[in-house]
């Protein structure tokens, strides 16, 4: 126990001393694993860790992670971001609230499309908030939707970091896909709840309302925007009725992506390289991520580490609600500092032990992850999205903070709800399979 205990301080120790110097953060899991071999197990490094980077590189389930981002690059490249808030503002105009919703439903979307929350945010922002601030709507509400919202990139299928969830934790990518839309539709109707709530109590803060429109003139605002909404309808439906995997539910949506690019005129040479590029960079990072985490994780469990971590929780005889609670605090904490696949790789060779013994799905479990990583991406001094939208307000971090603190209260709200009625998270899973 001595020695395990000592193992978990130099692991500790030394990824705060790489993580803190600036090296890369997949550099810096492989360098501790590398520590880990050398002092801690008696085995030979080399052959397990080239192994080990082998096969967490050839994964199949990875293959879906490129084609999903560069499915988000095509479109965002393609003009969605410019239909948005014209096909999405007159829908939601007239509601207590007005406009502020078109952050919740714009995020929405985009979610589906990103997968990323930083982008989420950055992509709906730059259409929204002049929008909103020209109508004279309320600031904080403003920023404080717009970073809450944000963080649907997580959780809203197709999801990158449920993909690295489903490798890391060895579950099934399109069972975590279809388990993340019931949670996040609740999430979007809490959002939109409260913001009208907040709006029929601040009447003189709601901003302007837009000028009732016909069904005729909405539809025809929102025809840029509908067949990226029925693309997104399709691939979600195609892994959910089984006539595709997440892989091939992808090259649909590249397909479609392309299809659509063409028919909006902004597919050219030069849109086609810098949407494979950008993807590219972006794979390989959180390829590059993952195969060095599973080192780490094979780094540990020579050390012993997961076991008698394991042990010592149960030693604890917490109950699965306070596993929870804990980890939601051990979740928050490291959000303060890392982003949300870091966590994920970090924690995963200690924690999925732990929370298997306790008897708690695993496909639940990958949704309350997401769901606590949201909270990270709007908790200072690292919350993505706060740091995003500074750039684009000039506020400070603490004031978006405090305007997105109510959303962040949600969220954790959220995750009450769905561990008091968890058929929330796993109905639509077991009846795929049924």
């Amino acid at each position: 126990m001595e020695t395990v205990g000592l193992s978990v301080l130099v692991l500790v120790l030394s990824l705060a001393l790489f993580l803190g110097s600036g090296v890369w953060i997949a550099l810096s899991l492989l360098a501790v694993s590398v520590v880990m071999f050398a002092f801690f197990t008696p085995v030979d490094a080399g052959s397990i860790l080239s192994s080990t980077l082998w096969d967490a590189s050839w994964n199949w389930a990875l293959t879906a992670l490129p084609l999903f981002i560069w499915m988000g690059e095509i479109l965002m490249r393609a003009g969605l971001s410019a239909s948005l808030f014209r096909g999405l503002a007159p829908w939601f105009g007239r509601l207590p609230g007005g406009l502020l919703h078109v952050n919740i439903a714009g995020c929405g979307v985009m979610a589906a499309v990103a997968g990323s929350s930083a982008v989420t945010c950055a992509t709906v922002g730059r259409m929204t908030i002049p929008e909103l601030r020209e109508r004279g709507y309320d600031p904080g509400m403003m920023v404080g939707s717009l970073a809450g919202a944000g963080t649907f990139g997580l959780l809203i299928p197709p999801s990158i970091i449920m993909i690295v969830y489903g490798v890391v934790a060895q579950q099934s990518v399109a069972r975590l896909f279809v388990a993340g839309i019931v949670p996040g539709l609740v999430l979007i109707l809490l959002f939109s709840s409260y913001i009208a709530l907040w709006a029929m109590l601040n009447p003189d803060r709601r901003g302007r309302a837009l000028p009732p429109m016909t069904l005729a003139q909405k539809l025809r605002e929102a025809r840029g925007l509908i067949p990226v909404v029925l693309l997104i309808v399709a691939i979600i439906g195609s892994i959910y009725r089984g006539f595709a995997t997440p892989t091939e539910a992808a090259t649909i949506g590249i397909a479609g992506a392309f299809i659509l690019s063409v028919i909006n005129r902004t597919m050219s040479r030069r849109m086609f390289v810098d949407s494979l590029r950008a993807a590219t960079r972006i794979s390989c990072m959180i390829s590059f991520i993952i195969a060095c985490a599973a080192c780490l994780s094979i780094a540990v469990g020579f050390a012993d580490i997961p076991r008698v971590t394991a042990a010592w929780v149960d030693s604890l005889q917490l109950s699965p609600a306070m596993l929870i609670l804990v980890l939601t605090l051990f979740f928050l904490v490291l959000g303060c500092f890392l982003e949300g696949i870091s966590i994920l790789v970090l924690s995963a060779s200690v924690v999925l032990p732990m929370v298997q013994a306790a008897g708690i799905d695993l496909i639940w479990f990958g949704i309350f992850s997401v769901i606590v990583i949201e909270c990270a991406q709007i908790t200072p001094p690292v919350g993505f999205n706060l740091i995003v939208l500074k750039s684009m307000t000039g506020k400070g971090i603490g004031e978006i903070a405090r305007d997105t603190l109510p959303f962040l209260l949600l969220l954790l709200a959220a995750i009450v709800l769905f561990w008091l009625f968890p058929a929330l998270v796993t109905f639509l899973p077991d009846l795929m399979y049924s």
